[in-house]
C-alpha cells in the first residue's frame, strides 16, 4: 500500500495531539540514551509537551506548526520559530526549526523529508534568508538526515534537559 503524506498547518484544535506526538517522539528517540536519566527526561517533557505549553506556542503568531498526516491521522509535526537566532546564525531573518519528530513507526516513511520540505516552501514564501537548527550532539541520525538537505554546522549551544545541560549543534543553511 503506496501511503501518502499530507502536511497541513496546525490549528489549536490540534494542541492535544501535538502534546501526545511531541512526548511519545521525544521519548522513543532519547530515553534509552545513557546520558539521559530518567528525571531529567521526565521533567523536561512534562514542560515542554504540556497540553498548556502546545496550546501556547500555537497562539503565539511567531511559532509554526505543520503536520504531517496520513489517512487522516496526524503521524508527525514540525515546529518553526520566527525571530529567533544564535549569535553564530547567519543572516538577517532566519528561522529556526525547533523541533521535527514523527511517530517511530513511521520513520523512514518519508513523513520528515516532507516536513522538512514544507518548512523550507514556508521559510521561502516568508523571506526568511537562513534557516537554522540546534541538534543534539549524540543525535547521529538528525545530524545526518540535516546534512542531506544542506544544513552545515555553525556553532554550539546549551540544551537544557531537566537540570542537565547538554550540548546541541547548531546547523544552518542559507534559503
Amino acid at each position: 500500500m503506496n501511503e501518502t503524506v499530507e502536511i497541513r498547518r496546525a490549528t489549536a484544535a490540534d494542541a492535544e495531539t501535538l502534546s501526545k506526538i511531541g512526548w511519545k517522539s521525544f521519548y522513543e528517540a532519547f530515553a534509552d540514551h545513557p546520558k539521559n536519566a530518567p528525571e531529567d527526561m521526565k521533567s523536561y517533557m512534562d514542560e515542554a509537551f504540556s497540553l498548556e505549553a502546545i496550546s501556547n506556542d500555537l497562539a503565539d503568531p511567531d511559532a509554526i506548526y505543520f503536520v504531517a498526516e496520513i489517512e487522516g491521522q496526524m503521524v508527525g509535526y514540525t515546529k518553526l520559530k520566527q525571530n529567533s537566532r544564535e549569535d553564530c546564525v547567519s543572516g538577517d531573518k532566519p528561522l529556526e526549526l525547533c523541533r521535527l519528530y514523527s511517530l517511530k513507526e513511521y520513520i523512514g516513511k518519508g513523513i520528515g523529508k516532507a516536513l522538512m520540505l514544507k518548512s523550507l516552501e514556508f521559510a521561502a514564501e516568508n523571506g526568511h534568508d537562513f534557516f537554522w537548527l540546534g541538534v543534539w550532539e549524540f543525535n547521529f541520525r538528525a545530524q545526518d538526515f540535516y546534512r542531506k538537505f544542506g544544513f552545515e554546522k555553525c556553532g554550539e549551544h546549551v540544551f537544557q534537559l531537566g537540570s542537565d545541560p547538554q550540548t546541541d549543534w547548531v546547523f544552518e543553511r542559507k534559503i
